[in-house]
């Protein structure tokens, strides 16, 4: 006891001097489970809540206990004749408080063999029976109590190991066939919903409630959500009538049967723990075992009560029944609760509670109604949007495509009159150049007959133009004579420039380098100068004279050949001069004899 603080120990000693004595674990195994309240452990030691206890210090205050309603219209038929009430039982509480602790003085010698023998039967894994003169003391068992942390899992473990059952969960069972069950041993949950068909008998074993391991008021809201009859069992080992309860009682196969078939919520505990104390206390369970069964029911409204609004069910007590389990009427024997269930509870509750699991039902299908619906709607307003956000996209696309085609169209046809202008201005330029060209590089025709080389040249309007050219005359000067008759006629030789348009005046050695610095002399020229017959090209070169070709060397007649760029810049043109001589090359020719 030295781990416990002083005011703990204060509070074991009161104890001890209210029950003369007794065990010290269990004593401090009852006080945790009450929070260290002296007068609540010796209310729960001696089974009374009206026990007048003096010299105790004043408790603090205790917070308000949650109750409920308890309709008892039913109740009174299930008690048997035999049975106390409970002024009576209250009576004889008072009176065996009284006379408790001379008694267990005496039974203290019976108190040491019971253990004795406990310990042996232990050992050798036999029960060992209970006695009636062993709740009249502090005794302790062989195996250790569970703490005031124990819960319901806990309980039902201890449960099966003290009557050697098993709960009907862990068998693999259909509700409403559970007179052909079978145990399934290897199942580690104990509420497992799985079915089988084997009897119940195969392998001697007995069943026990399926016993529900959540907390108490966890139970409850499951039940008053899901429509259910909830049954609550409390025991207290400190009773003499708790192990007949729970070996004849809950290991009964027709009261088992009877809750399992009809889906009731089984949940129990032991008073020692403070979750059951809690429901006792809720409860209002003045003798164990106790059990309770509550559902949901008709809220009771006064009856000058105006109001036709119906009020919502509330979780209601059903019946309590408290007190022996022997005789087979006694409140709390298997066939009396059976009893109790078939002819009053289930009949007056289950139509009330299928309305609600109806109702339940009939919401849970508007709900799932209404999502559907919802989820078409938002599904519909989705598409609509993505319709539309398609639309307006296809829109931008098609006003952005317009646009650019637009920008696009704009920028070529800038492009074209910046080409235009460009390609006007090179052709002014090269204008320039011919113009230049006749002025400076064409010069008069030469007059010599004896030396002159004539050459007749097929234009490209159709016309032919006969020059005489000096022997010392080149390529240059016959391009250059050529390029003059490519100017329009509205430009007058007067008016031809006296300089070149680039780079310095040289005459014909001016042009050449022009030429020579250009990427093509072709594309300088424009056009092409071929023998008539045969058809030769003759290319310009620089330096070259007309009497080193071989085909002119003593006069000849050349073709003229525009290129496109010409062709359409000079397709307005005509011949300046010459044209009288068109018609006659000075050749005698067949047609001419």
């Amino acid at each position: 006891m030295e781990h416990l603080s002083e005011s703990q120990q204060q509070a074991l000693s009161q104890l001890r001097e209210i029950t003369n004595g007794g065990d010290d674990e269990v004593a401090v195994g009852v006080l945790s489970s009450v929070e260290w309240d002296v007068q609540r452990a010796a209310e729960m030691i001696f089974g009374t809540a009206s026990t007048s206890t003096p010299n105790l210090p004043s408790s603090p205050p205790r917070r308000p206990i949650e109750t409920f309603d308890v309709d008892d219209s039913y109740q009174g038929t299930t008690n048997s004749p035999e049975e106390p009430t409970i002024r009576e039982r209250d009576t004889t509480s008072s009176l065996l408080t009284l006379t408790r602790p001379l008694v267990s003085l005496l039974a203290f010698p019976f108190h040491i063999i019971s253990n004795v023998l406990r310990f042996i039967f232990g050992i050798l894994r036999i029960p060992f029976p209970q006695f009636r003169f062993s709740g009249l003391n502090f005794y302790r068992p062989l195996r250790p109590r569970p703490s005031s942390a124990g819960g319901p899992d806990r309980w039902v473990r201890e449960l099966e190991e003290e009557t050697g059952a098993v709960c009907i969960g862990r068998l693999k069972t259909s509700r409403g066939a559970t007179s052909s069950v079978a145990v399934d041993s290897s199942s580690s949950s104990l509420t497992a919903r799985t079915y089988g068909t084997t009897s119940p008998n195969d392998d001697g074993r007995k069943l026990l409630p399926d016993f529900t391991l959540g907390g108490y008021e966890e139970t409850l809201k499951s039940c008053q959500r899901d429509a259910k009859i909830a049954c609550v069992i409390l025991v207290s080992e400190e009773h003499d009538d708790v192990a007949e309860f729970k070996r004849s009682t809950l290991t009964d196969l027709t009261f088992v049967k009877t809750l399992y078939d009809n889906d009731i919520v089984v949940w129990g505990g032991d008073v020692r723990h403070r979750e059951a104390w809690s429901a006792a206390e809720k409860l209002q369970a003045t003798t164990y075992p106790f059990v309770a069964f509550i559902a949901l029911q008709p809220r009771r409204s006064p009856a000058s009560s105006s109001s036709s609004r119906p009020s919502s069910p509330t979780l209601t007590v059903l019946s309590r029944h408290q007190g022996r389990c022997v005789p087979a009427t006694g409140p709390t024997s298997a066939a009396t609760l059976v009893d109790h269930l078939e002819r009053q509870v289930l009949p007056r509750v289950k139509p009330f509670l299928e309305r609600i699991r109806a109702s339940q039902r009939e919401r849970e299908r508007d709900r799932m109604l209404r999502e559907e619906q919802d989820r078409a709607f938002h599904d519909a307003a989705r598409r609509d949007k993505q319709r539309i956000e398609a639309k307006m996209a296809a829109e931008r696309a098609q006003i952005e495509a317009t646009r650019k085609a637009e920008e696009d169209a704009l920028a070529e046809q800038r492009r074209r009159e910046t080409e235009a202008e460009n390609t006007k201005k090179r052709e002014a330029t090269r204008m320039d150049w011919r113009r230049w060209t006749r002025r400076a590089v064409v010069g008069p025709e030469y007059s010599d007959p004896k030396t002159s080389l004539r050459v007749a040249i097929r234009l490209p309007s159709g016309g032919r133009v006969i020059r005489s050219f000096p022997p010392s005359a080149t390529l240059t000067s016959l391009y250059s004579f050529v390029d003059a008759q490519l100017i329009p006629s509205h430009f007058s030789p007067n008016d031809d420039p006296i300089s070149p348009p680039e780079g310095v005046a040289g005459g014909e050695e001016a042009l050449e380098q022009q030429i020579v610095s250009m990427s093509d002399a072709a594309d300088w020229w424009g056009f092409d100068v071929t023998l008539a017959y045969p058809r030769t090209e003759i290319p310009w070169k620089s330096g070259i004279r007309l009497s080193d070709i071989q085909p002119l060397k003593g006069g000849g007649q050349v073709v003229v050949e525009l290129r496109n760029s010409v062709r359409r810049s000079l397709a307005d043109r005509s011949p300046t001069h010459n044209t009288a001589a068109q018609d006659d090359d000075g050749y005698d020719t067949e047609d001419s004899e």
